[in-house]
């Protein structure tokens, strides 16, 4: 007589525990994995509207402005001439509970507005960029030179 093997009731149940154990010891990564991605997203677009910003001041050989506002960033020529539309060319949108601060050390006056200035020959205002979020934080130093940031901190959630 032939006897079938098979799995008991317990060891499927041992089985089960142990793969949720597992899958609940992941979903934390995970989430900090994905936290990070979205943050990572923030500075390269924050990075690529400040190479936009270089880009067209060098191309139109005019000052081109970073303008900050309540709910996003734009960019925009520091002057519109006769027949432009006084519009942005670019813009970053920033998400809900996030925050964007522009900080000038070299700045003339205690106050400045907050507008970081490309001149035409493609170089720009120092400036040091602090962006804090609920996927975590940056902050990153801009070089007048070559508008390349060095980061001073990055912490995702």
């Amino acid at each position: 007589m032939l006897r079938a093997r098979g799995f008991t009731l317990l060891e499927i149940a041992i089985a089960v525990s142990i793969m949720l154990l597992i899958f609940a010891l992941s979903v934390p990564s995970l989430s900090g994995v994905m936290a990070d991605k979205r943050l990572r997203r923030s500075l390269d677009g924050f990075n690529d509207l400040v190479r936009q910003a270089q880009e067209h001041s060098v191309a139109e050989h005019r000052a081109y402005l970073l303008v900050w506002g309540e709910k996003d960033v734009v960019l925009r020529p520091e002057a519109f001439t006769k027949d432009e539309e006084p519009k942005p060319t670019t813009e970053l949108q920033l998400e809900r509970g996030d925050a964007l601060t522009l900080a000038l050390p070299f700045a003339l006056s205690n106050d400045p507005p907050a507008e970081w200035i490309f001149w035409p020959s493609g170089t720009c205002e120092p400036a040091v960029v602090r962006f804090k979020g609920r996927n975590g934080s940056w902050a990153a130093n801009y070089s007048p030179l070559t508008a390349r940031p060095e980061l001073i901190t990055y912490a995702a959630r």
